[in-house]
């Protein structure tokens, strides 16, 4: 059943805003009487019934789909495909014309043809582009299967969507969170934002108010992230819609997209077309009605002249090299599901990129480690070249032993998972674990080895509220004390320190020593990494001997954070080290930012993290270049003179349009950092309002009303949610964010193509409109027919046109500045002027010549021709004389005019072989260009054969109302197919020597 959707532009602007609540700012007693709840009762089923009926099951509301005859209709009515179809129905019209007024029939079921075309091209395209919306269907995996929550007083599963506000709820380890809840109690809660805010690290998660954005507090969780450590009991105060999962899910669904650049251009292209085939068809029907013709005859002129400027096959050749662009792409991991979507990205002038899991790779990863003194970056170079300082480093081997043992996480035990590189392998405990784990695995062996002759006596998680982690150990050391590991927040750590381990010797933790620390500690927190401090320290054998039975009651410690009457001591440790971890930039991230640069595409960083590591990761990948601290950067927000900024999510909240627009404008480095998925939108919103074409990178659920409002969505194909690949246009499979470049090369190719497409495509329309006008004005007999310009349009020049989509780029495309969508179109009076003007005049000279040439051989000087149509079309006179006095017969003139006819349609074909030459390259000689292309060279060859079966095979000729011509008459238009190739290189070669020319302003398109 479909509830009413919020799609009103008003109630759109509102899911915009940030979500509006104070519960997690208001005591817990309060939110009990706001939503007349206890934590030891819960709601009765009572009270629960009624909240239910008031409020609505606690899911997300499904929205209506697009019927699929709806989408069919589209591609068979939308964009060029109604100009196909006006002009199939004005042949309709000639023929019913002709067929009941005139004697001779030039129509006859031309128009079937034209609607076959466009069917098949529509089921075509419907076919490629057939996807269905289903981003209201993917948020609901988003909701658990079942849910625990407390009624009258007993814990119970049930449904989900029977969740009301009020509820007491209790969540595990591994589940699911059914609705936005404020935390009553926590044990060691950890919650997986990472698809919702963009932290590549589970968040602990307690009872303490630590935060006024609700996303950062931490006594706040959220429907449809994981706990993945620990547990909690929470109450609920958001269900369904109102939820902020929910509001992203109406806010997605809700935005319109405007139409892609290329189906602009092709409207564009459509007007102009339609523009020029009603003004000549006009100015001639007006002609013909002054020349004497009936007024029949004249609208028969004037939709000869309209179906004769209208490219048949213009439709499925665009169509087509869309397709193939798109097999491209997907064979270098690009998946395009909207084959608009591919020119877009050759258009975009900024690409919005999300951090964690596009520009990183959303896998902790040790970066450094501090020990005497000395910072040692993690790779294992670094560890080898200074292996004989680490080997005898007795720092190393207790900071290394502390970072075994203080830690949980484990591989997954299974040989298969056990024998891949180490990098690769299945763990199972927190992020930051699993990378000291790896690191230290890569380092010393056999992390399990080791552990197994440590083995632990005791341990104390870490938990929000005390912010490290403890264990004791039975050493394998022949040291019969036991061991104390610690690790955890370095500010912790250090209070609990009066000793640090420097050169092989516990010295004092003095004032020295701690500023050293510091030092080292800011330096790696500049960085963007996270810092982990560790401590050991041996228990006193006579205190603590090895029957001592430890205390470690995490239980009562949970319930009361303050509670830390351990039966050992926490204090006088010894310091270690720090180990600092970050999420590290993708491989190839760096050169694909500096290629943006050079193509003239600005990157945003676009993220829900820290503003420190954000703008870590942003140097370096190159997206900023200044290196001032991140305070000065913070403080450029509106300063209108700096290169460079970052701007935290509060400072945007504080910022009108005006003063967005001119962050934008000025700023050329920008990083948005703890942005929240309206701020995203409010960014990506504000480039398109400055007329930017828009592209936005993301994997998480925050980022989908983002890639939904872009003017291209681009999803990360492992690490992205279901939802942002529903609600993206192009999915990477690799996840690689260089194949994005690969992918705007790809797009400004094929508008490079295209637009010689349809060069060469519009260069044959002045050739097939010729003799129409020549047949009005001179009254010659019919040079060209309607079924040859169907020959033409529909069969010879469909696969070079198509072919032209294989064509490799020039040299220079990706060091272009974007296109300028309000200038640069893809049929421009330039391309226009070149198509007609220019090769097409060429080829409608060649046809000409073939014509007389043919007509005068068989007695018909072009004297002779000129006011001859009436006789001509006659069927009632079979006695008129040619030059030579010879009489001809109404049906030998069809056979005659047939045979100009395929001598015309031949010398179209012949002459388009050198079109199709120079329409390889916009600049380039075609020397230069070379003749790679064998699928262009095919089809030269193509169309050669597919002529000469039209002109000599039985039955077949006469069905297209064609004639076998004689040997020579191939060899009449080669002067005009030489003259062309010579004319293209000469202005090619102008246009390169005096760049800014007339030839260049005029002839370049």
């Amino acid at each position: 059943m479909f509830r009413e959707k919020l799609t009103t532009r008003k109630n759109l602007e509102a899911l915009k805003h940030e979500i509006d609540l104070d519960e997690h700012k208001v005591s817990i007693n309060e939110v009990y009487r706001r939503y007349g709840t206890s934590p030891a009762m819960g709601l009765s089923d009572e009270r629960a019934a009624v909240l239910l009926e008031r409020d609505g099951p606690n899911d997300l509301t499904p929205i209506r789909k697009i019927p699929e005859i709806v989408r069919l209709a589209k591609n068979m009515f939308g964009g060029f495909a109604i100009l196909l179809w006006i002009g199939a129905f004005l042949c309709f019209t000639a023929h019913f014309l002709e067929f009941y007024t005139l004697d001779d029939l030039q129509y006859d079921n031309v128009w079937i043809a034209l609607a076959s075309v466009i069917i098949i091209t529509g089921f075509f395209s419907y076919y490629q582009q057939a996807k269905s919306s289903k981003i209201m269907e993917s948020f609901k995996y988003l909701v658990p299967q079942a849910a625990c929550v407390v009624r009258h007083g007993r814990s119970r599963n049930i449904n989900p969507e029977k969740i009301v506000i009020g509820d007491i709820l209790e969540i595990r380890r591994g589940d699911r969170i059914p609705a936005d809840i404020r935390i009553i109690r926590a044990h060691g809660l950890k919650v997986d934002n990472s698809s919702l805010t963009g932290e590549s690290e589970p968040q602990a998660r307690g009872i303490e108010y630590t935060n006024d954005d609700p996303l950062e507090t931490r006594n706040l969780a959220f429907f449809g992230t994981f706990a993945v450590e620990g547990s909690c009991i929470g109450v609920v105060i958001r269900t369904g819609d109102k939820t902020f999962i929910g509001r992203i899910a109406n806010l997605t669904a809700g935005i319109e997209r405007g139409n892609t650049p290329i189906a602009i251009e092709i409207n564009h292209f459509i007007r102009i077309i339609t523009i020029i085939a009603i003004v000549v068809g006009l100015l001639f029907c007006i002609c013909s009605l002054f020349l004497g013709y009936t007024y029949i005859e004249a609208v028969v002129f004037l939709i000869s002249i309209i179906v004769a400027q209208v490219p048949e096959g213009l439709l499925a050749t665009v169509t087509v090299c869309l397709t193939l662009t798109a097999q491209r792409m997907a064979r270098k991991n690009c998946l395009v599901k909207n084959l608009e979507a591919i020119e877009t990205l050759g258009s975009t002038t900024v690409i919005c990129a999300d951090k964690t899991g596009t520009l990183t790779q959303n896998q902790m990863t040790v970066a450094h480690f501090w020990f005497d003194n000395h910072i040692i970056a993690s790779d294992i170079d670094a560890f080898q070249s200074q292996s004989n300082y680490l080997k005898f480093s007795h720092c190393w081997n207790a900071l290394g032993r502390c970072a075994m043992l203080c830690n949980t996480a484990i591989f997954k035990d299974d040989s298969l998972n056990l024998s891949k590189p180490i990098v690769h392998r299945q763990c199972e405990g927190d992020a930051s674990e699993i990378a000291i784990l790896k690191c230290m695995e890569a380092i010393t062996g056999n992390v399990s080895l080791f552990r197994s002759k440590s083995p632990k006596i005791c341990e104390v998680q870490f938990a929000s509220s005390n912010r490290y982690q403890l264990s004791i150990h039975s050493t394998g050391d022949h040291d019969e004390r036991y061991l104390l590991v610690m690790k955890g927040a370095p500010e912790k750590i250090l209070k609990n320190c009066s000793t640090i381990y420097v050169d092989g010797c516990e010295i004092e933790f003095n004032d020295y020593w701690k500023k050293q620390y510091e030092k080292a500690f800011n330096e790696l927190s500049n960085l963007g990494e996270r810092v982990l401090a560790f401590a050991d320290y041996r228990l006193p054998l006579n205190k603590y001997p090895r029957d001592y039975q430890f205390d470690c009651d995490t239980i009562n410690f949970h319930v009361n954070p303050y509670y830390e009457n351990f039966n050992f001591p926490t204090t006088g440790l010894r310091f270690l080290g720090l180990i600092s971890l970050i999420d590290p930039p993708r491989v190839n991230v760096a050169e694909a930012v500096r290629k943006c640069r050079s193509a003239g595409i600005r990157l945003l960083m676009v993220t829900g993290d820290h503003p420190l590591t954000a703008t870590a990761i942003a140097r370096s990948t190159g997206i900023i270049t200044d290196h001032n601290s991140t305070g000065i950067l913070l403080k450029n927000a509106y300063d209108n003179n700096a290169r460079s900024c970052v701007i935290h999510g509060n400072t945007l909240k504080t910022m009108n349009k005006q003063q967005l627009d001119n962050l934008i404008k000025y700023h050329q480095e920008i990083v948005f950092a703890r942005t929240s998925p309206q701020q995203k939108l409010i960014i990506v919103e504000t480039c398109q309002r400055l007329g930017e074409i828009v592209a936005v990178t993301g994997d998480g659920v925050n980022d989908a009303p983002a890639l939904k409002k872009a003017d291209i969505g681009i999803a990360m194909g492992i690490t992205g949610s279901d939802v942002s690949k529903q609600a993206s246009d192009i999915i990477l499979l690799d996840d690689n964010f260089a194949s994005i470049i690969t992918g705007i090369e790809e797009g400004r190719l094929i508008f490079d193509n295209l637009k010689k497409s349809i060069c060469y495509t519009l260069s044959s329309k002045i050739p097939e409109l010729a003799p129409f006008l020549f047949y009005m004005i001179f009254q010659i007999p019919l040079p060209l027919g309607t079924i040859a310009i169907l020959c033409i349009d529909l069969g010879t020049d469909m696969l070079p046109a198509i072919s032209l989509a294989y064509e490799r780029a020039e040299s220079d495309i990706m060091k272009r500045q974007p296109r300028d969508a309000k200038r640069e179109h893809l049929a421009t009076d330039r391309l226009i002027s070149m198509s007609y003007g220019q090769l097409g005049m060429i080829q409608a000279g060649g046809g000409f010549f073939v014509y007389t040439v043919v007509m005068a051989e068989n007695g018909f000087l072009p004297s002779r021709l000129f006011g001859l149509r009436k006789s001509w079309d006659s069927r009632s006179i079979n006695d008129l004389e040619d030059s030579y006095g010879q009489e001809w017969t109404y049906y030998q003139r069809k056979a005659l005019e047939d045979t100009c006819h395929t001598a015309f349609f031949v010398t179209v074909v012949i002459v388009q072989w050198t079109v199709l030459l120079c329409c390889k390259s916009r600049r380039n000689s075609l020397f230069r260009q070379g003749m790679a292309n064998q699928v262009l060279n095919m089809s030269i060859v193509f169309e050669t054969v597919l002529a000469i079966l039209i002109s000599y095979t039985p039955y077949i000729n006469r069905g297209l109302m064609m004639y076998p011509l004689k040997l020579h008459w191939w060899f009449l238009p080669l002067p005009f197919t030489l003259l062309v190739l010579i004319y293209d290189e000469w202005r090619k070669w102008m246009i390169r020597k005096f760049p800014g020319s007339i030839i260049d302003q005029e002839t370049s398109y």
